[in-house]
Order: structure tokens, then sequence, then C-alpha cells
């Protein structure tokens, strides 16, 4: 599975790094949720959010879509959640608090399971 996530994990960075405008600030991180699901994490500039998720959540569908059809090729399936810094600080503060965290698979999660890449390159 390594190797498959390292792929999509590539694959995800090239996309993303062709639309924003803080790259050295961009932080993707990936948890393995089974063996066969993948959570991507995108944490991105405050002013990078609104142009990923793009006017009626466009440009981010197209980038899932994209991302799940590479991922068909695997047979595995992925999510993508994008947010900024400040989010990202609030959710793991609360985490750190102990308070239970819901994400967009319906999944409790922590942070423990995910690895981070500090920075995406370009």
């Amino acid at each position: 599975m390594q190797e498959v996530t390292d792929q999509m994990r590539n694959f995800l960075q090239f996309i993303a790094l062709q639309f924003i405008n803080h790259p050295e600030e961009a932080q993707l991180r990936v948890a393995e949720a089974g063996e066969t699901h993948l959570r991507f994490r995108l944490i991105v500039n405050q002013a990078d959010v609104p142009i990923l998720i793009g006017k009626n959540g466009f440009t981010a569908s197209a980038i899932r879509n994209v991302l799940k059809a590479a991922a068909m090729r695997e047979d595995i399936t992925v999510s993508l959640q994008i947010v900024s810094h400040e989010e990202e600080q609030q959710r793991m503060a609360a985490i750190e608090a102990g308070e239970i965290i819901q994400d967009d698979d319906n999944h409790h999660t922590d942070h423990s399971d995910e690895i981070d890449d500090d920075q995406l390159e370009e």
C-alpha cells in the first residue's frame, strides 16, 4: 500500500501546486484508513482555500474526481479535505484537548494515523 500511497500523494501534490499562490506554505497529510482507503488533508494558506474550492466548489470537485479516477486504477478509494492553516490549528487544539472530531468520512479520527509531509515541493 505504501507505493500506492506515495503515487497518490505525488499526483495530488502536482495537481494542487498548479492552483495555489503560496506553495511554500502548503502541507499534505495522508492517513491510511483501512487497506483500500486513503484520506488526504491539504492544508494551505487561507487565501489559497477559495482558489482550490473554486466557484460553487467546481475546482475542488474536479480535483477530487481526477484523484478518485487515479485511485480506481489501483482499486482503492480516496477522500480529500482542503483546509486552511487556521482551521487545522483549531482541529489540532481540539484533538489535544481530548475532544472527539468527526471528519468528512464520518469516522472518528486523531492525528496519530496521519503521515505529514512538511511542505509540498514544487
